[in-house]
């Protein structure tokens, strides 16, 4: 609670040049907003997660506009993305990706590198992304394959085990397959989701500020080697599947838009009642 409160306090601070056009457009628009209110400008009708409630924290109390879903993903409208699946020798696969926004630590991408390679009898498929470059690596270790982009989705279908910048997106679609992890948390939501994978007992996670080969191939063993945590991530796999986050959001949408329309034709009918029987708002 402490981090997400400095870092709240960070968001307000670079956000500030912006705060003027805002205020302008309200006004212009004729927006009553009280600027002192942090929450003035949320949501009221809907807040929705893709965190599933079974992989969150316990929390006693929850705003009654808030509401889990699930994730909001499928395997329907994506780009394909080419690899040469020949490569694989069908070893146990670790998929290691450190995602999109944050994934420029070449030192980081080394260290995986050098953790792997003291498993030669597994294969790993390393997704760089766009921000590093593979010559600046050093050496690749013969039991891994580095791309640029890689179909993180059938590769998680195939993989034993993920190593993860501990990214929403990547973690609910690690769990869908049923695949435990070992989160690296670099930024952003990442180290609140790194201790959930830890929490719920699906896989590990190391301190960005911590990590070393050595530590990182001592979690890619203890997570490898007890099934409990296979076992764990299987079960959220089935949860998943009979949770539709998807539907799930659609209806919450539908549902809340509806009672609004309905509250706001009530309101309406208040007004025209008043204003029949002479009454001012």
């Amino acid at each position: 609670m402490a981090r997400n409160a400095a870092g709240l306090q960070i968001i307000g601070e670079l956000r500030a040049p912006m705060l003027p056009i805002a205020q302008a457009y309200a006004a212009r628009n004729g927006l009553k907003i009280d600027w002192s209110n942090p929450k003035a400008t949320s949501r009221e009708l809907a807040a929705i997660t893709q965190t599933p409630k079974e992989f969150d924290f316990p929390i006693p109390e929850l705003p009654p506009q808030f509401h889990y879903a699930g994730p909001l993903h499928d395997n329907e409208g994506r780009e394909p993305v080419p690899f040469d699946w020949e490569k694989l020798t069908g070893k146990p696969l670790i998929y290691a990706s450190m995602g999109t926004l944050v994934n420029g630590l070449t030192n980081v991408y080394r260290i995986i590198l050098e953790a792997v390679g003291k498993f030669p009898e597994m294969q790993v498929v390393l997704s760089l992304g766009r921000h590093v470059d593979p010559n600046d690596l050093g050496p690749i270790p013969a039991n891994t394959i580095v791309v640029r982009v890689a179909p993180q989705i059938e590769l998680l279908k195939r993989a034993t085990l993920c190593i993860t910048h501990a990214g929403q997106n990547t973690a609910l679609e690690a769990l869908a397959q049923g695949v435990p992890m070992v989160a690296i948390p670099i930024g952003y939501d990442q180290p609140g989701i790194a201790h959930r994978i830890s929490y719920h007992g699906v896989g590990e996670f190391v301190e960005l500020g911590d990590l070393t080969a050595r530590r990182l191939s001592k979690l890619i063993a203890k997570v490898t080697s007890n099934p409990t945590y296979r076992d764990k991530a299987s079960w959220f796999r089935d949860v998943l599947r009979k949770t539709r986050g998807l539907d799930v959001a659609a209806d919450i949408i539908e549902r809340v838009f509806g009672l609004e329309k309905d509250r706001k034709a009530a309101l309406a009918a208040v007004r025209r009642q008043r204003s029949r029987n002479g009454h001012s708002e």
